[in-house]
């Protein structure tokens, strides 16, 4: 959108210098040559209008619709992006920011490889310079439910303090059984 924005800038730029050279160098001219144009303009508009009145009022509505379209488009797109939530780390070679995302990309992966877990969604969440962090996890019907609570934690504790380097706020795991297998 930089690059429209840049683009429109210097065109509207060049426009405006072009017309007040024009108009310091010769104004009387400029302004005749305006005032010949909007006039003939006037009548082109006004001899649609009784060519076709029904066709001239759909053609004004058009072109009210198209501006109004072009007009909340670019107002869309320079509305900000929301940035992606991160939470700031600190080594010793300087800071970084991670992103919630690359957190619970990273946790889902770690806790995908443990026996009898067969998904997991977590949420993250930066709280200041920790994170919160969420699980929800199925599992298969037949564990036992403290010691897999036990050992998903023990895993995301050490996925997000040890090889993220991230300071742990909350942890919080659900744990959904899966269906028992028909007989």
């Amino acid at each position: 959108m930089n690059i429209i924005n840049r683009f429109l800038a210097v065109i509207f730029v060049f426009i405006l210098s072009v017309g007040g050279l024009a108009l310091a160098v010769a104004p009387f001219a400029v302004l005749s040559w305006l005032q010949d144009g909007l006039a003939r303009f006037g009548q082109t508009l006004t001899a649609q209008q009784n060519l076709n009145p029904t066709l001239f009022i759909i053609a004004r509505l058009l072109v009210v619709v198209i501006a109004v379209l072009v007009f909340v488009a670019f107002l869309l797109a320079e509305w900000p992006r929301r940035a992606q939530p991160a939470v700031r780390l600190q080594t010793s070679a300087g800071a970084a920011e991670v992103t919630t995302d690359s957190v619970a990309r990273r946790l889902r992966w770690h806790l995908d490889q443990l026996a009898d877990v067969l998904s997991v969604e977590p949420t993250v969440r930066p709280h200041g310079d920790r994170v919160d962090v969420f699980l929800d996890v199925e599992t298969s019907p037949a564990i036992e439910v403290p010691m897999k609570t036990e050992e998903v934690m023990l895993v995301a504790r050490e996925v997000v303090e040890e090889r993220m380097g991230l300071k742990l706020g909350r942890l919080e795991v659900r744990i959904r059984h899966s269906e028992f297998p028909k007989n």
